[in-house]
């Protein structure tokens, strides 16, 4: 399929995880690609989606900070010629006890994973409106937009931001032809993952590395973790005419982990 060949594509922590998952099948899809991280190595990613014959292109951007991600928006068009999908998918996470959080690790969180997608926002859409053309935002909110789980109130919060700022902007740009939905993974195998598996492991018990995760993957109705490219499946049917008439919407993608 080549649904994407005439499409610029902005995707935030695409360098890695399921970031890069959603890239290989846009790229796979035929899109040309911006792909952002704070990771220097986002340049290595960029060449090798150019192997599968599309134009990619690497950014170094911190989503925080206002005047970078203008500049990310500045070089997609400027390559390009527009945005016609923006994905927000860059996001951190910690896991500590309330008492142990600190206010750096509240607010780098909030910073990244709610603010972040703000931004990245503001400036898509100033593009799209610019090309009236309309397009697509897709965020990347959690499992936990919908249930908050223990030790990570930073992260629920900042992530149940994300389904609010998702809903209200999508009233806003309506009628610009602009659709703004979010998605909420859950048990997916990445290296943020492996991160949760190790310190929630220690938190609520002696769990051995992976235990932890596999006690979990228990509850999960169709009984696996997912793959980066289930994810991808739905931000590209998200991204596509078929969504047209879909927006202010958040969608689960987690094996039915958690049902509504």
């Amino acid at each position: 399929m080549a649904r994407f060949a005439d499409k610029t594509v902005v995707i935030t922590g695409g360098n890695k995880g399921i970031g890069l998952a959603i890239a290989t099948r846009f790229a796979a899809e035929g899109a040309s690609l911006v792909i952002a991280s704070v990771e220097d190595q986002v340049h290595e990613a960029a060449t090798a989606l150019q192997a599968m014959g599309v134009k990619a292109k690497g950014f170094v951007c911190d989503v925080s900070k206002a005047d970078q991600v203008k500049a990310l928006y500045g070089f997609a068009t400027a390559s390009f010629g527009g945005v016609d999908i923006s994905i927000q998918n860059a996001g951190i996470i910690t896991i500590a006890k309330v008492e142990d959080l600190t206010e750096q690790e509240w607010d780098a969180t909030m910073d990244i994973n709610t603010k972040g997608v703000f931004l990245c926002c503001q400036e898509a859409i100033r593009a799209m409106r610019a090309s009236g053309k309309g397009g697509r935002l897709i965020n990347t909110a959690s499992g936990q937009a919908r249930d908050g789980f223990i030790y990570t109130p930073h992260y629920a919060a900042s992530k149940f931001g994300v389904m609010g700022l998702t809903q209200s902007l999508a009233k806003e740009v309506a009628l610009d032809g602009i659709t703004v939905n979010a998605i909420c993974p859950g048990i997916i195998k990445t290296d943020m993952w492996d991160y949760n598996d190790r310190v929630w492991g220690k938190m609520l018990g002696d769990f051995a590395p992976g235990a932890l995760m596999e006690s979990w993957v228990q509850n999960i109705p169709m009984r696996r973790a997912g793959e980066g490219s289930d994810v991808a499946g739905l931000v590209a049917f998200l991204a596509s005419a078929d969504a047209s008439y879909i927006t202010g919407q958040t969608i689960n993608v987690d094996g039915g982990l958690i049902m509504s």
